[in-house]
């Protein structure tokens, strides 16, 4: 799989963990605020009552029908429920998403003190 940096192109691709299990399609990118890199990814489950679980795209890889994560398919399942106010998380979950993940996580030293934006 290629490596491919056009955030834009990315919408609506399938998703899948690292074993090809689908996941879903990816809704919104958030990039770190620091460093513009994407950091996290929204995609729906469920089919009743769908809501929106977010991924890490940490170690994302690009093939020509979907892009596969780094990460199984439970774990996306038993990520944190994040309720969005507005475009923003809040600190609290945004720390407990990178915890959940087992990624690094220090608020920076912005205005709001988030990490994460949407791109």
């Amino acid at each position: 799989m290629a490596h491919q940096q056009n955030i834009a192109e990315w919408h609506g691709k399938t998703l899948v963990d690292r074993d090809g299990q689908k996941i879903g399609k990816l809704q919104d990118v958030y990039v770190d605020v620091e460093t513009d890199e994407p950091m996290f990814g929204t995609v729906k489950e469920g089919l009743i009552g769908r809501h929106l679980t977010f991924v890490p795209l940490a170690g994302l890889r690009f093939g020509p029908d979907a892009l596969q994560m780094a990460v199984t398919r439970e774990q996306v399942k038993s990520a944190p429920n994040i309720e969005l106010h507005g475009d923003e998380l809040s600190r609290a979950d945004e720390s407990a998403l990178y915890h959940h993940y087992e990624l690094n996580y220090t608020p920076p030293d912005t205005e709001s003190g988030r990490r994460l934006a949407r791109r």
